[in-house]
């Protein structure tokens, strides 16, 4: 495999597994804890603001040496603010159902840190194909993140997955449905467990400080120089 097809794959998974945007960047964070009450508006908002995010990156890749820096931030907002519009005619026209389901939540797409943070870090330094690869990871990412949610919040809180009822989950079964989960304390208590599993998955390991503790900048309020000899003890 050549090292552009390498680091296409390697820039894809990115946005699913090491920083993904909502498990380990935590962005985007309102729109996960409100659309999660359902595995099938979890899927709507995922792919919109993967299509979102894949049109917008192109855009701004295209225009990065022409838009002038003092107006960059305008000006990606008005070119995500379109690609917002025409994703949400299209929701209309062709899922009302979801369009009615995501109300606010889908225009709001304009101002989503995930899609104006990979415009403004990646799209706007790297060429056209790159930033595609880079909008469809992240993208993919976000969606899988919003259907884990989704799928356990509907699963726990209604006892049903994709509208279907789980007999293990409802009335007769091992359990019944809690209401909870359908409400903002069981979406921040799935939140916060998916976040702490993506950390103790995440396989990164930190290298010391080659330079010592003394060429660390948080040297000075750090407990393990001050009280153990420094980081490699």
């Amino acid at each position: 495999m050549s090292k552009e097809k390498t680091s296409l794959l390697s820039q894809f998974t990115n946005g699913i597994v090491k920083e993904n945007p909502v498990l380990r960047l935590v962005l985007g964070t309102c729109p996960t804890l409100a659309v999660t009450t359902s595995a099938v508006n979890a899927i709507g908002m995922g792919a919109a603001a993967t299509m979102v995010l894949i049109c917008s990156n192109i855009a701004i890749s295209l225009l990065r040496k022409v838009i002038p820096d003092k107006v960059r931030i305008p000006a990606y907002i008005t070119i995500i603010a379109g690609f917002v519009t025409i994703v949400q005619m299209l929701v209309k026209a062709f899922a009302p159902s979801i369009d009615k389901s995501l109300g606010i939540f889908l225009p709001l797409i304009v101002v989503n840190c995930i899609i104006l943070g990979r415009a403004e870090m990646f799209a706007s330094k790297n060429p056209v194909l790159p930033s595609a690869v880079d909008g469809l990871g992240m993208g993919v990412g976000f969606t899988a993140a919003l259907l884990i949610m989704g799928i356990i919040r509907e699963a726990l809180g209604a006892g049903t997955v994709f509208g279907k009822a789980l007999p293990l989950l409802s009335e007769g079964g091992i359990m019944e449905p809690m209401v909870i989960f359908l409400l903002a304390p069981g979406g921040f208590f799935v939140f916060g467990i998916l976040i702490a599993l993506a950390n103790k998955l995440d396989k990164r390991e930190v290298v010391p400080n080659a330079g010592g503790c003394a060429a660390c900048p948080a040297a000075a309020t750090c407990s393990k120089a001050l009280k153990e000899g420094g980081c490699d003890k």
